[in-house]
């Protein structure tokens, strides 16, 4: 059971990876490597605290590739020209830099 959820959390970061970096071969190759460094270094694990502990560590870097990476493209013009995703989209509150007034 554990080894099928180790290879599921696997996957998910492969698909994420190729979602996230889409179109940008240095970071797709980069990210691939990493992600299979990772789990090839722990592959012989067998504590289950520790098991536990590395997919919560796995999970938590899904999420953060998946919610705040944007993709930014070199322009002509010396700019970086940014690429979100609609994940990375959230409603913010605008920054006022002026401090806000006591009543």
């Amino acid at each position: 059971m554990r080894n099928r959820e180790v290879l599921k959390l696997f996957k998910s970061l492969h698909r994420t990876r190729q979602h996230v970096f889409k179109d940008d071969t240095k970071a797709l190759e980069a990210a691939r490597l990493k992600i299979n460094e990772e789990f090839k270094n722990n592959k012989e694990e067998t504590s289950s605290e520790k098991i536990t502990e590395l997919m919560k560590i796995a999970s938590d870097v899904e999420i953060i590739l998946r919610t705040s990476v944007i993709q930014g493209v070199h322009t002509d013009s010396g700019k970086i020209l940014i690429i979100p995703r609609k994940e990375v989209l959230q409603d913010t509150v605008p920054f006022c830099d002026t401090p806000k007034q006591k009543s």
